[in-house]
């Protein structure tokens, strides 16, 4: 295999970068790279950055207002802002619900709803797990009963991230029982600002309220907003779950991050430690070979095959990656990377830190944050399975 980029590709690396490094905020940047709270201002500004440039859908192809690139420019793109330190684009509505609309919408919905995404204008949040369906997707209980031109939803959806910014959601509900549990799942776009819809945040361990519960009571949501055909929402669902756990992936971010441990490393004088070396050397290991399985995928997706089942492959090694960096920073600071103080998340902190470096302030908010990753986006035991079902059988 030639990993080598083509000239073609070389000068596109350098478009984007000159771009990138004209266009992202300086201050968002030093929040990115320091690893400190972005606020919701931070991530709709660096993404209406992008929308009027024409890029929040990058993935997307031109006949629906994208720049149509393939799959190597695609992942250019997203290497050049991640290094630059651009915040992750919010991937519910450019990189998840999106290509549903695309590939399973009508005009009227297309036309609707994917101007607003486009541009970073609309906020999208993801209604998938409840209570009591999670990796068990298909057990979702959400029930969304037809009456005449709408639906009345009532339900719950749980673990929603940054759903207390959200205007709109898409949901999987269940409008019937009968047969498999599959069979009777629809995909609903639902208006946030419905009566009868109500958000709780859920406080995580770093002190962030990043999840929500999202509860529906008797909501109205009128008909011509179900996408593609009633009980037909799993096969959607699939279609999306191969989107998201690519974007779980997040190899560039990994990518950013090795580079960033390499910092601490050397600033806490643990570099000449050889063993604390090969720790990272192995680390980088995988993330190159977690680059070379994003780039499998996505050429897969491109030539239109089903990449569902090593997306789950790649959701286990990414969540695996970034925990296995945070882990690494914080062995790097050693004790002075152990107290939490959540006020160091914000730009500016000026307060006192053991050990003296600011820059330790943080690691603790981060590796309480990243346990999350072996469970969200579908558990690592139950991909483990799917992998050894379709992948390895």
């Amino acid at each position: 295999m030639d990993l080598a980029f083509t000239p073609e590709e070389q000068s596109f690396r350098e478009e984007i970068r000159d771009w990138v490094n004209a266009n992202l905020p300086a201050d968002i940047s030093h929040k990115v790279h320091n690893a400190l709270r972005l606020s919701k201002d931070d991530m709709q500004r660096w993404a209406k950055i992008l929308g009027k440039k024409g890029w929040l859908g990058h993935g997307w192809p031109k006949e629906f207002g994208g720049p149509g690139w393939n799959a190597v420019q695609k992942h250019l793109f997203e290497e050049e802002c991640a290094l630059a330190g651009a915040p992750r684009v919010v991937p519910f509505g450019p990189v998840m619900v999106a290509p549903v609309i695309m590939a399973f919408g009508n005009a009227e919905q297309q036309q609707r709803f994917l101007p607003g995404i486009a541009s970073g204008e609309v906020w999208w949040s993801q209604g998938y797990s409840e209570p009591g369906a999670g990796s068990d997707l298909a057990s979702v209980k959400c029930k969304a009963e037809r009456q005449g031109d709408k639906f009345i939803v009532n339900g719950q959806k749980t673990w929603t991230t940054l759903g207390q910014y959200g205007e709109w959601i898409f949901c999987l509900v269940r409008t019937s029982n009968e047969g498999k549990p599959q069979t009777g799942i629809s995909f609903l776009l639902i208006d946030m600002k419905s009566p009868g819809v109500t958000v709780r945040p859920i406080k995580l361990l770093d002190g962030e309220c990043e999840v929500n519960e999202v509860w529906f009571d008797n909501v109205e949501v009128p008909a011509n907003n179900l996408i593609g055909e009633e009980n037909k929402g799993w096969t959607y669902a699939k279609h999306l779950l191969s989107h998201e756990r690519t974007n779980i992936a997040d190899v560039n971010r990994s990518k950013r991050e090795l580079e960033r441990l390499k910092r601490i490393a050397k600033t806490e004088g643990v570099w000449d430690d050889l063993r604390f070396r090969d720790e990272i050397a192995k680390l980088e290991v995988d993330v190159v070979a977690l680059e070379m399985l994003v780039l499998r995928v996505l050429s897969a997706e491109k030539s239109g095959k089903n990449s569902l089942d090593i997306a789950g492959l790649l959701k286990i090694k990414g969540s695996e990656i970034q925990q296995r960096y945070a882990e690494l920073m914080m062995l790097a600071a050693g004790p002075f990377s152990l107290p939490f103080i959540e006020e160091a998340m914000e730009a500016g902190w000026q307060g006192d830190f053991p050990g003296g470096v600011v820059a330790n302030a943080p690691l603790a908010s981060t590796y309480f944050n990243l346990r999350k990753t072996t469970i969200y986006g579908g558990s690592n035991e139950v991909q483990r399975n799917i992998v050894a079902q379709f992948v390895l059988a």
